[in-house]
């Protein structure tokens, strides 16, 4: 990931009803949800959630899948983890010991 994808990853979570959408949607991954549903669950007009949504997926954070009649939205991991690499790329000045406690909360999540 190039500084120019990264920033525009970053300015999408910019914002308090995509960056609760993407974590809602990285909660539900590998299902993800309708955008319909996104919207209920964050109490957002269905219009403004869809234009949220396309912001996450023009920076590369969020896919949108048609099945049937529904458009589900799901968290693109791979953008997720093209940002974080981008973000951690050259921790501590290559020097592993310190960026121990990164990795070792990272490794806790799973």
């Amino acid at each position: 990931m190039g500084a120019d994808a990264a920033i525009a990853a970053l300015s999408a979570l910019a914002q308090g009803t995509r960056l609760d959408a993407f974590r809602l949607l990285v909660r539900h991954e590998p299902d993800g949800l309708a955008a319909g549903q996104i919207a209920r669950d964050l109490g957002v007009p269905q219009n403004t959630m869809s234009a949220h949504l396309a912001i996450l997926a023009r920076a590369g954070l969020v896919r949108p899948d048609r099945r049937s009649r529904s458009i589900i939205y799901r968290a693109d991991l791979d953008g997720l983890r093209a940002l974080m690499l981008f973000l951690v790329k050259d921790c501590c000045a290559g020097n592993a010991e310190l960026c121990a406690p990164l990795v070792a909360e990272l490794g806790s999540c799973a």
